[in-house]
């Protein structure tokens, strides 16, 4: 089950166990549970503080609870959680068994006091890399509080409650048997939602802060980038962004970052954050901007207002708030986004085993979800509007030898079509001929780009008329003091190392801006 090198490194992490553990399986005579059952012998044989225990107790089977012994304090996995979710089963053994989160401490405390009984489900599949934050985050609450308890599903092993839950994107949330919330949440947004007062808190503590000197707004690659390059200059910075790591976190494998052969999305937000960290910034995550009110003259403070009704300040701002998934903008779509049209093949790929889907997009992010997809449906339909594929042609070229994929182009989709619960079909129009076609299906995967998030920015900022910030080649925007950098902004190839580049530019910029401005106003630049 689990190679030597994996054991050898799960032993090194066992060792911070500190109370003893019990792995409490439930299984049946399917090979999944044979799995979970030597998974659960390995575990226990890398140390004497954890032991398994046969109970079938739980309806689920193969399932695993993983229980601190002598109480109630413990999660549980309905499958066998590898892939993804190894990451979760191993900090699910070191808290239960007693190693501290690193979470912050007030927002540990925040949750020990949660009153309610919260009983948690999840619904994950192993190739999603934004479930284990979800299940990580509700498995730290479950061990905090007596009164939260979580179960972790591997919906592909029980299709028939995915099926009857309407569960058709992964992760998605049950709190005590009603829809809670579907994508990927961290923990301080599960906290809100249920702490009524928490965003009100956040807002007061946000709109005590003083004035930065730099404010990057946005924390993707660029903003990431912007915030150490500007923190490295000793002057004050604070970041600001909706989610930490932004595009990036939706992002599978990552294997053209120079000098890094491979690595995934999360993996590498994760980084990003902790280098952020190992610097003098104030980080304030899920804070989404809304307005932005420019300084009155040079040298003056610009304000962006957060969705929260908090401002900040600051003598210069680096716009960095990314981009998100383009959507097709036709009649059905937005009544059927999570219940069939779904935006990350990877995530949501497993929910479709066996059935017929289409991928919208021929670019290289459509045709590598067609090709992933044909590995696990029955039939995959690549709808493209062009007259040919836009994808590097080794990826054509795979894609043309699968058997169980068809490739349309010059299609118009016009439609997304569903029987109220869940999607039938697509209609698309022949650009060639004008015939109207439809095609039944029960997934549709749209592929076709991104959108950047500058909406917010309209009438403030000059903006492209595809919505993408105007910068020259400072990065600098037509506002004094207001610089930008990434993929909302009209800097051609949307790639990370790029976003980097110009996120640590735009600092530079930035910077160079403050050392120039009057000496009144440039007085609080640290030696």
């Amino acid at each position: 089950m689990l190679d030597a090198n994996l054991k050898q490194q799960l032993a090194a992490y066992m060792a911070n166990i500190t109370l003893p553990v019990e792995l409490v399986t439930s299984l049946d005579d399917s090979p999944k549970s044979r799995e979970v059952e030597e998974l659960a012998d390995e575990i226990a044989a890398l140390s004497d503080k954890v032991t398994v225990v046969r109970a079938d107790d739980d309806k689920r089977r193969p399932s695993m609870m993983i229980r601190r012994a002598g109480t109630d304090i413990g999660v549980r996995f309905a499958g066998v959680p590898l892939g993804h979710e190894f990451t979760s089963l191993v900090l699910a053994l070191l808290q239960v068994g007693g190693h501290p989160s690193k979470a912050a401490q007030e927002l540990l405390d925040q949750v020990r006091t949660l009153e309610g009984d919260f009983a948690f489900e999840t619904y994950f599949s192993l190739s999603c890399q934004n479930c284990p934050d979800v299940v990580q985050a509700l498995n730290l609450m479950a061990v905090l509080n007596p009164r939260i308890s979580h179960v972790a599903i591997d919906g592909a092993l029980f299709p028939q409650e995915v099926a009857d839950r309407k569960v058709m994107a992964v992760p998605m949330v049950f709190l005590n048997g009603d829809v809670f919330g579907q994508g990927r949440m961290e923990l301080e947004q599960i906290v809100a939602k249920l702490d009524t007062g928490a965003e009100a808190k956040a807002a007061e503590k946000i709109a005590a802060k003083q004035a930065f000197d730099v404010l990057v707004v946005g924390g993707g690659p660029a903003g990431a980038a912007a915030a150490i390059y500007a923190a490295r200059k000793g002057i004050r910075t604070g970041i600001a962004a909706e989610r930490f790591g932004g595009q990036v976190l939706d992002t599978m494998a990552i294997e053209n970052f120079i000098s890094v052969p491979h690595t995934e999305g999360p993996k590498l937000a994760a980084h990003l954050e902790q280098h952020v960290k190992d610097y003098d910034v104030d980080i304030m995550n899920l804070q989404r901007a809304e307005k932005l009110i420019p300084a009155a003259s040079e040298g003056g403070l610009h304000e962006v207002v957060l969705a929260n009704g908090a401002s900040l300040k600051a003598k210069t701002l680096i716009l960095s708030t990314g981009a998100r998934w383009r959507q097709m903008g036709v009649p059905g779509e937005d009544a059927y986004r999570n219940k069939g049209v779904a935006y990350c093949p990877h995530c949501d790929g497993p929910l479709f085993k066996g059935k017929r889907v289409a991928v919208i997009g021929g670019g290289n992010s459509g045709v590598e979800a067609a090709i992933d997809l044909a590995g696990i449906v029955a039939e995959v339909t690549l709808i493209e509007f062009d007259s040919q594929l836009r994808a590097d042609a080794v990826l054509q070229n795979k894609l043309r030898s699968l058997p169980n994929v068809r490739i349309i182009v010059s299609a118009l989709s016009t439609e997304v079509h569903g029987d109220g619960e869940k999607v039938t079909g697509i209609s698309y129009k022949d650009r060639t001929t004008e015939e109207m076609h439809h095609v039944p299906l029960e997934g549709i995967f749209v592929q076709i780009g991104l959108v950047p998030n500058t909406e917010w920015l309209k009438g403030v900022v000059a903006l492209s008329s595809r919505g993408e910030i105007e910068i020259d080649a400072r990065g600098a925007t037509n506002v004094p003091g207001v610089f930008a950098a990434g993929d909302a902004t009209t800097v051609p190839y949307k790639q990370i190392v790029i976003a980097m580049g110009e996120g640590s530019k735009a600092a530079l910029s930035a910077f160079d801006h403050l050392i120039r401005l009057p000496v009144p106003e440039a007085a609080s630049l640290a030696a």
